[in-house]
């Protein structure tokens, strides 16, 4: 009898858990979807703040964190000056913590690169060199990790394409990163509905840029 209690306490248990995992999926699928398709700054906001809301109450799960650390480099974009360090710092504080519970991640190191390619912009001249060899070495780091992943390989391609080419960049240098992450992009798969999957469009459109 206590052997049938303790079965039955399992398998509630488990059908809770399976519920709630549900629920976690569903809400992240919505969110990434509305992520996949902005670049405005107010509802980059929202999302952090969902995401991060959503991180408090899944705490063994990376993604939250990476995706409020992803809604945050993006905004990065569309602001100067010492805003792009405020979003910046706020972006490292979530991957960190995306970091902590999910170790030598590809896409976690790509998107530590793409936090560093950011901070460049707040004065290309004196912090060109400091985070661009930063970015770079995490690059590596992502590539190391999961040769299939063409986001490093997309973000070389962005790193080789901003820099003049008197600095060694240039379409020339960035051309064969984006074929390189658009060959990738062909044939990678994503490890569930949630799991990070951007870059494709805009490596597409870039490498059109490289050619013109």
């Amino acid at each position: 009898m206590k052997k049938l209690v303790v079965l039955l306490t399992l398998f509630v248990a488990s059908l809770n858990l399976s519920a709630q995992n549900k629920n976690y999926i569903s809400v992240m699928e919505k969110n990434v979807a509305v992520l996949d398709s902005t670049r405005d700054v107010s509802q980059l906001q929202s999302l952090a703040n969902t995401f991060e809301r959503i991180a408090s109450a899944e705490k063994n799960e990376w993604l939250p964190n990476y995706y409020a650390a992803y809604c945050y480099v993006n905004m990065t974009y569309k602001t100067k000056g010492d805003m792009v360090d405020t979003y910046c710092d706020k972006a490292e504080l979530f991957i960190k913590k995306a970091d902590s519970i999910n170790q030598n991640n590809s896409e976690i190191y790509s998107l530590k690169a793409q936090i560093a390619s950011a901070r460049i912009s707040v004065n290309p001249m004196t912090r060109g060199q400091k985070y661009g060899a930063i970015a770079g070495e995490l690059r590596e780091k992502a590539k190391s990790l999961d040769a299939t992943n063409p986001r490093p390989y997309f973000l070389d391609g962005m790193a080789y394409f901003h820099t003049p080419a008197m600095f060694g960049g240039g379409k020339d240098k960035a051309k064969p990163a984006y074929e390189k992450a658009l060959k990738l992009y062909e044939t990678f798969k994503p490890a569930s509905s949630i799991a990070p999957n951007w870059g494709k469009h805009t490596t597409e459109y870039y490498l059109k840029k490289c050619t013109e």
